[in-house]
């Protein structure tokens, strides 16, 4: 019964953290549209994609007892897969400027930009996980001294994770708008870090249910900003279609003055 139970809560775990890992899509789809980041940060997504990263190496067989954490295993594997890509459009679609100041970014320049601080968190995040997995592949030689050792490193990433969306939050206090604060990302942030704190519980592993301790409290803490701050959004984003509508109108009610006129002479 305690294995069903624990692998129901998995299931639900997954599916919660694939809506959640899946939720940016809005807004890259938005920043592909606009060809432009507007400035929001990338860190968040750094620092999920080295907790997907060091949890996918947590649950397998070299580190896990056989596949006793599979769930864990399968839904940072897509983790890795979806950070990994909205890194990459974050990139491509990073001002001309700032792409090119890359070329100067051991030149000592204190002009500090967008870019320049992906590639300076996600070298570091590349060899934290290598170092990690080297560690523990070779230098540890059973499955307890290996958990203790890659759980410790992904706890701290965890939490870091969880505590990432605080850049977001300080955002959303300065400018009181929930533009790049989605209330989807918020809501299956809060879902999914309950039920894998449930699931650590049920597995008796600390390492999967000690940093969601900290990522419920922050999930709720998103969820009452986006109430408190969702309607100057709301206001905004009609009063801009409608500016769309009457520029739309007033520019096919130009072409009908145009083919009359072309008519009557």
């Amino acid at each position: 019964m305690g294995d069903r139970l624990r692998l129901a809560v998995g299931v639900m775990g997954n599916a919660a953290s694939l809506l959640l890992y899946a939720a940016p899509i809005l807004t890259f789809s938005r920043v592909i549209r606009k060809k432009g980041t507007e400035g929001f940060s990338c860190i968040p997504y750094i620092i999920a994609l080295l907790n997907c990263l060091l949890y996918t190496w947590y649950g397998l067989p070299i580190v896990s007892y056989r596949w006793e954490n599979f769930p864990v295993v399968t839904i940072n594997g897509l983790g890795i897969l979806l950070e990994f890509s909205f890194i990459l459009i974050y990139f491509w679609f990073a001002s001309a400027r700032d792409k090119a100041k890359m070329l100067f970014i051991f030149s000592g320049s204190e002009e500090k930009h967008e870019t320049m601080k992906v590639a300076a968190t996600l070298i570091p995040v590349i060899l934290v996980f290598s170092i990690t997995a080297i560690i523990s592949g070779f230098l540890f030689h059973d499955h307890h001294h290996r958990k203790v050792f890659v759980g410790s490193v992904a706890l701290v990433a965890s939490v870091a994770m969880y505590g990432s969306p605080l850049v977001v939050v300080k955002q959303v206090i300065q400018t009181k708008s929930v533009e790049f604060m989605p209330f989807y990302l918020s809501f299956f942030s809060f879902i999914a870090s309950s039920l894998w704190m449930a699931y650590g519980l049920l597995s008796h592993d600390l390492f999967l249910a000690s940093p969601n301790l900290v990522g419920s409290p922050l999930g709720i803490l998103q969820l009452v900003l986006y109430c408190k701050y969702r309607k100057r959004g709301i206001i905004e984003e009609p009063n801009k279609w409608d500016l769309e509508q009457n520029e739309e109108k007033s520019k096919q009610l130009q072409l009908v003055i145009n083919n009359d006129a072309n008519g009557k002479s």
